[in-house]
């Protein structure tokens, strides 16, 4: 059982930082508090390398997140998230939610914590497993003027319904947002996870690049985002890269660029499961 939930890891964000040409002048008068948030849908592929053989795939999924000030201040976001792929005829997915606590200054920095709950389903025999996974810890962001600098830390497990054993899993992820204009946004990110039991580990380290594209005077959003996955286990000489390609279209409401909704509407977000066919 151990070994099948192992193979079964999760992947998620990660990191590398953008330049500009020119600054960006901000206001930095605060936005009365309200309601504000964002759903967005994404299509793509996976291309998966293992010494001596590879396979493709297919991924979509999706994300609602929501922020509610409770005052000048003090705010709460949740979360629902769903990934699914589809490699070699099998299907495998995610869902879950998350709900952050946070203290923001749109002027300064934004500091809180964080909890999620996942559940994993799909073909072969996975459903039947009834895995979940929950993580929760601290979150911070500062904001530079046209830069965001986004950090987390985590501890969580992963279960299987009805089993005492679990797996520990804790990790980390920075990510910088680099805005060249109000409405053009860069990310980079770098995270590390690691999954243990019995002296035995899972390591994924994921690096991401992601550009999202607002039009002005309107709620739609574009993106396109790059994921790389590189997973190591204990005992083991391999190591598996998974490489995701997705493009996507985000709607907003409560907040007029995407620049506003980072400082003032729903700013955090969660370790993106990128759960991938047992490959060890």
């Amino acid at each position: 059982m151990y070994r099948f939930l192992l193979g079964t890891a999760i992947a998620a964000t990660a990191t590398a930082a953008f330049a500009a040409d020119a600054p960006v002048v901000l206001d930095q008068e605060l936005a009365q508090p309200h309601i504000s948030g964002y759903g967005e849908l994404y299509v793509g592929g996976l291309y998966i390398s293992v010494p001596g053989d590879h396979a493709t795939g297919t991924a979509a999924g999706g994300a609602a997140r929501v922020n509610f000030p409770i005052d000048a201040r003090w705010n709460i976001q949740t979360d629902a998230v769903v990934d699914s792929i589809w490699v070699q005829g099998v299907n495998i997915y995610s869902y879950g939610g998350a709900v952050h606590g946070y203290w923001r200054d749109p002027s300064s920095y934004a500091l809180g914590g964080f909890a999620t709950i996942t559940g994993y389903g799909g073909d072969e025999g996975i459903s039947d497993a009834n895995l979940y996974s929950f993580t929760f810890g601290p979150e911070a962001q500062a904001y530079f003027g046209n830069v965001t600098v986004y950090g987390q830390v985590y501890y969580g497990q992963l279960r299987a319904s009805g089993e005492s054993e679990h797996f520990d899993n804790w990790g980390g992820r920075g990510v910088v947002r680099f805005f060249a204009q109000d409405n053009l946004r860069f990310d980079g990110e770098l995270g590390f996870s690691r999954l243990s039991a019995d002296g035995g580990h899972l390591d994924t380290v994921t690096a991401a690049l992601q550009a999202t594209y607002r039009f002005s005077g309107t709620p739609w959003s574009v993106f396109g985002r790059y994921q790389l996955d590189h997973l190591t286990a204990t005992g083991s000489s391999d190591s598996v890269n998974v490489h995701k390609y997705v493009v996507g279209l985000r709607a907003s409401f409560g907040a007029d660029t995407l620049l506003s909704e980072d400082r003032n509407g729903a700013t955090m977000d969660t370790y993106r499961p990128n759960f991938t066919l047992p490959l060890f």
